[in-house]
């Protein structure tokens, strides 16, 4: 879904001034901290706001746009995509305990199953931010977004477990493209002063995205509907599937009605297009007419990247585009910015280790507590107790296999999910105040601290608390960590940047899931203590990252 560019007017629009450093790709002052605004740079002697001038540097461009109705509905459909994203892939945690007799499962190819769709994210998230930093967000985002929803349809018509993978990958592959690209489309719209708060807010719909797929799996999978034949099943586990793929389809018809990213439009050199996007950002915000909107020229701190004054034939644009894709990404391994590179792989890796490593496989472990519990009713026991059970009498000794699932399961794991919601709420309220560092930490140590104290819990009241409060700390972490790697890098390698993150943090998620599909049936206390270490380490490390609260984006 590649389009030509249009003709590029850079001269009459922008006013550039050129501050780059040979390899740093204009990103000498990156420490934001300390970074000198525009309008020093540009030496703007008149106040924009008052009308003496019609010239603005990005950041007053943005802000003189207002803030309003556009931003709402920019909200609005981009949380969607992650509610979407969030969906697909937790979704497999409430089909894991129904599909174990359909596809034969055993807790290793559970594991397997439930890495599979980050296998392919890893594969996808690279090359979808690099096309994204090349041709343009808006188009990534459509393209990938029915391509989601395709592989989701097909994997739920899939009868054996090697066609069902391969479509779990397929599905990953997609997804993998979706959460570094939404992330920087959304952020290019934000002002400074809101884009903390506004980030946050969106990291919400990924706790909705949990929700939703909580309480559809509580409505649908219980029910055993379905269509039962010799050669051919269509259960209730696959309606499931099927009806989570419906979001997929919505975005990706909404994300038509949206503009392309400002911000990136003016690192490819088409002032001309940004300008008309801010005008009708400003018509939409306040209600009148676009010709009232006061700025007129677009003031620069770098040349842009490629400059794009004509139209560029298909062959050489594919060309070019591979091209931005490798330079893209060896300016990310230069300093300066190769300190938040590796930092913010590293972070993403222990997070989503703890992230993922845990949070699919609590609807796993709220089924084996129901299944100990009805054998040993007025018994407690601990994690390692109830899998030992588990897997010598149980339904994961091979010898009988039971999909029937209790609802009490799906309440549970409803319940853990909807706990994140009051985090969402304190994170919306009090990013831009309190700082991305402080939430990152403090989530990173306490979520740790709830890993490793998993093993000492002995009944399915106190998993349910414990659990609960993981998934609330951790959710809180989620939007501080977006909200970081997301600012540090510059706009013209942004996509970029969040995508090898991404890739760090799918890397991470399987990971976290074969160590414990491995390790919990064999060696039980290793995957919560392992969890708790690297969660911790690694949310630490944060800490030598430049402060990006309230700061313009480079």
């Amino acid at each position: 879904m590649v389009e030509s560019d249009h003709p590029s007017k850079n001269k009459q629009d922008c006013d550039v001034k050129d501050e780059r450093v040979l390899n740093g790709g204009g990103s000498k002052d990156l420490e934001l901290g300390n970074l000198p605004t525009l309008k020093d740079l540009n030496k703007i002697p008149v106040d924009v706001e008052k009308g003496h001038s019609d010239k603005a540097d990005f950041e007053r461009a943005i802000e003189l746009t207002g803030y309003g109705k556009f931003h709402y509905i920019l909200l609005a459909v981009c949380g969607f995509v992650s509610t979407s994203e969030e969906m697909d892939v937790i979704s497999m945690s409430f089909i894991l305990p129904s599909a174990q007799c359909d596809l034969n499962l055993s807790t290793q190819s559970k594991g397997w199953l439930n890495s599979i769709i980050f296998i392919g994210m890893m594969a996808g998230a690279y090359a979808w931010g690099s096309v994204a930093d090349s041709l343009g967000r808006k188009k990534v985002l459509i393209t990938i977004s029915f391509m989601n929803a395709l592989c989701i349809v097909a994997s739920s018509f899939s009868q054996t477990y090697e066609l069902f993978m391969f479509f779990r990958f397929l599905n990953g592959a997609a997804l993998g493209g979706s959460g570094p690209v939404i992330w920087s489309y959304f952020a290019e719209f934000q002002p400074k002063s809101k884009r903390g708060s506004m980030l946050s807010f969106m990291a919400a719909f990924w706790t909705l995205g949990n929700l939703f797929v909580a309480g559809l799996a509580w409505l649908i999978i219980p029910t055993g509907i379905g269509l039962h034949h010799p050669s051919f099943t269509y259960n209730s586990w696959r309606i499931f599937l099927l009806i989570c793929a419906v979001p997929s389809f919505i975005v990706a018809a909404l994300l038509f009605f949206l503009p392309e990213s400002p911000k990136f439009l003016l690192s490819r050199g088409r002032c001309d297009e940004a300008i008309e996007i801010f005008r009708q950002i400003y018509s939409t915000n306040t209600g009148k007419s676009k010709d009232d909107y006061p700025v007129k020229q677009l003031i620069l701190d770098d040349h842009p990247e490629k400059p794009i004054e004509t139209k560029t034939p298909i062959k050489g644009k594919y060309k070019n585009m591979f091209i931005d894709i490798i330079d893209n990404s060896k300016q990310l391994f230069v300093s300066p910015i190769l300190k938040f590179t590796l930092i913010s792989i590293t972070i993403n890796f222990t997070f989503h280790i703890g992230y993922y490593g845990l949070m699919m496989w609590f609807p796993e472990l709220f089924n084996r507590f129901d299944e100990y519990s009805r054998v040993y009713p007025n018994q407690t026991a601990g994690v390692c107790v109830v899998t030992n059970f588990v897997t010598e009498h149980g339904s994961q000794n091979g010898s009988s296999c039971s999909a029937t699932i209790p609802s009490a399961v799906f309440l549970e794991s409803l319940i853990t999910v909807a706990s994140a919601l009051p985090s969402n709420i304190i994170a919306v309220l009090f990013m831009d105040l309190l700082g991305r560092k402080f939430f990152l930490v403090f989530s990173t140590v306490t979520s740790g601290l709830c890993a490793a104290s998993m093993y000492f819990v002995y009944n399915k009241l106190h998993n349910l608390i414990v659990s609960a409060v993981f998934s609330s700390v951790i959710s809180c972490g989620n939007a501080a960590l977006d909200c970081l790697i997301t600012e540090i890098f510059p706009t013209n390698l942004r996509a970029t940047g969040v995508a090898v993150s991404m890739v760090a943090a799918r890397l991470g998620g399987i990971i976290g899931n074969l160590v414990i599909a491995n390790l919990l049936d064999t060696y039980c206390p290793a995957p919560t203590f392992i969890v708790a270490a690297l969660l911790i380490g690694g949310g630490l490390l944060c800490l030598f990252l430049p402060n990006t609260t309230r700061k313009a984006l480079s």
